[in-house]
């Protein structure tokens, strides 16, 4: 399991987000999750071949396809579609690769840790950002942080 450390840190020092699968249709996960990144200062690339643009920014069909460094590979894949991702994770010199909530696909997972990435899985970006960064707690959610002290590192 990945500590809230780890996790400061994988949002602290990684700004761009490629998101496979990210959907035009606002009311999707993955356009929330992506919208949600941007306007928290993240770069998101939209990573699909169903659109030309998604959030103002130009989309790709494949992970090879993006011609900039990206930290961060979030998939919104099914489980068994995730070992091509990981596999151009790797390839294209990705940091992260991030699995959305009930995506878990431990093989695919150790192939990356074995090639040095990071791996979260089973977890959403924009909750656990909100989560670590104080966005839920409002609304009476959970957080499971309780502290008496700040955080190092405050996003804004």
């Amino acid at each position: 399991m990945i500590d809230i450390q780890t996790l400061r840190r994988i949002y602290r020092h990684n700004k761009t987000v490629a998101v496979v699968g990210l959907s035009a249709n606002w009311y999707r996960p993955s356009y929330f999750a992506a919208k949600y990144l941007q306007d928290h200062g993240y770069r998101v690339i939209p990573v699909t071949p169903t659109y030309t643009e998604v959030l103002g920014e130009r989309c790709y069909a494949r992970l090879e396809d993006v011609p900039e460094p990206v930290d961060v590979v979030n998939l919104f894949q099914r489980p068994e579609n995730v070992p091509p991702h990981v596999e151009a994770a790797i390839r294209i010199g990705a940091k992260v690769v991030w699995m959305q909530l009930g995506i878990v696909n431990e093989p695919a997972a150790q192939q990356a840790r074995a090639a040095g990435l990071e791996v979260v899985m089973d977890r959403c970006i924009k909750i656990e950002y909100a989560r670590l960064f104080g966005g839920l707690s409002f609304v009476g959610v959970n957080t499971r942080l309780i502290s008496s002290k700040r955080p190092l590192w405050v996003p804004y």
